[in-house]
C-alpha cells in the first residue's frame, strides 16, 4: 500500500511540476509553416518541437523537428520584456521533394538563435537552423548556405 501511495504522489508531483514551467505555442515560418511549442524544463533551458510543411525544393513536404536549446546569454538590452540568446542540437524527419519525387528524411540539426519576450504573452524569435542527413540514401542539407534554414517565429508564451 506504501508503495502505491508513493507511486501516485509521484505522479501528482511530476504533473504539478510540469503544468508550473512556462510554455510558449505558436507558428514559424521559413521555408514552409511550422506550428512550434516550447516546454521550459529547467530555467532557462527549454525544449522546442515543431511541425507543418516544408516547402523547400518547390513541392510541399511534411516534416517535424525537436531540438533542446540551451539558453547561454539574457542581456538586459531594454528595461520591460526578456531577450534571450540560444542554442541547442536536435533531431528531425519528414518528406520532402527530392531527385524529382518525394522521399522520406532523417537528420540532425542545430539551432542558434535570439528570442525577446515582451512584458505580456508574446515571444519573437529569429534563428538559424542548419539541417544535414540522408534522403534517399543519399547527403542531404536543407536550406540555403549548405543547410542553414533563417526562421522568424511568432509565440503566445503562458
Amino acid at each position: 500500500m506504501k508503495k502505491v501511495i508513493i507511486i501516485i504522489a509521484a505522479v501528482f508531483g511530476f504533473a504539478v511540476m510540469a503544468s508550473a514551467q512556462p510554455k510558449a505555442i505558436g507558428g514559424r515560418l521559413g521555408y514552409g509553416l511550422e506550428a512550434s511549442y516550447q516546454h521550459y524544463l529547467g530555467a532557462p533551458d527549454f525544449l522546442e518541437v515543431n511541425a507543418g510543411l516544408d516547402l523547400y525544393g518547390g513541392e510541399a513536404g511534411f516534416k517535424a523537428t525537436g531540438t533542446y536549446n540551451f539558453m547561454f546569454a539574457q542581456p538586459s538590452w531594454t528595461p520591460r520584456g526578456e531577450w534571450g540568446w540560444y542554442a541547442g542540437p536536435g533531431v528531425t524527419l519528414g518528406s520532402t521533394y527530392y531527385n524529382d519525387d518525394h522521399r522520406f528524411f532523417f537528420g540532425v540539426v542545430g539551432q542558434v538563435g535570439l528570442e525577446y519576450k515582451f512584458w505580456f504573452p508574446l515571444q519573437l524569435s529569429a534563428d538559424l537552423r542548419p539541417t544535414i542527413g540522408l534522403c534517399d540514401g543519399e547527403f542531404w542539407t536543407n536550406g540555403l548556405w549548405g543547410g542553414f534554414i533563417p526562421t522568424i517565429s511568432v509565440r503566445y508564451s503562458f
